[in-house]
């Protein structure tokens, strides 16, 4: 998925040797987490705007130099990668260098979001299926094996928790039947943690203990 027509360049980095002040300035006219930061035309890299108001507005940029960051992405970095970058520096403004390391502009958070909305993983109708298993026990093709087995199709599929040794996998499914899956992927000793509406077990064992409890009473 090509990305370069969403460069935006429009606000152009300011130099390691503007005054702090120029900074602050700039952000009280924007909504960015960050300003970008060159020097000589070389891009150095970033800094907040929560570092940017601590600073003392009569100094250079240049004296506050430890808090630039110096995250980029390239114009070839896959979309995905550049959403990771985000989420990585909780930032809402990601530079773009050329190969040569050329500073082109930016991206902006929300374009890229709305690339991924685009995906068959929101744009298709399907049901969300979430499951968790040990880490040492599970296995994508075991995944897809249990979903492709109740005629159904995965639209999309990621990792959606690591802890400890529990992983967490986040499932996009195009085909009803889900209950169907669901009650596979428990034979296999998955544990449902969210699932289709369709997911019949837990109602199914309130309906049966409550049988039971008329029965008894009887």
């Amino acid at each position: 998925m090509p990305l370069q027509q969403y460069i935006i360049n429009d606000i152009k980095p300011l130099n390691i040797n503007d005054k702090v002040s120029d900074l602050q300035m700039l952000f009280n006219e924007l909504t960015y987490s960050h300003i970008p930061i060159e020097n000589n035309g070389t891009y150095l890299g970033c800094i907040s705007e929560t570092d940017a108001h601590c600073f003392d507005g009569a100094k250079s940029i240049a004296d506050c130099n430890y808090a630039i960051e110096g995250f980029f992405v390239k114009t070839k970095t896959n979309w995905l990668d550049v959403l990771e970058t985000f989420a990585q520096n909780s930032c809402n403004i990601m530079p773009v260098l050329s190969e040569k390391n050329t500073y082109l502009g930016y991206f902006e958070l929300n374009d890229i979001i709305g690339l991924f909305n685009q995906t068959p993983f929101f744009s298709e109708p399907g049901g969300i299926l979430i499951v968790e298993k040990g880490i040492l026990d599970y296995s994508f093709s075991e995944v897809s094996q249990i979903v492709e087995s109740n005629d159904a199709k995965i639209l999309g599929a990621f990792v959606s928790k690591l802890e400890s040794d529990v992983i967490q996998i986040t499932l996009k499914i195009g085909n009803s039947g889900l209950n169907d899956v669901i009650q596979t992927f428990r034979r296999y000793s998955y544990n449902i943690v969210s699932g289709h509406e369709e997911d019949n077990y837990v109602e199914n064992l309130k309906d049966r203990s409550e049988y039971l409890r008329k029965y008894l009473d009887i």
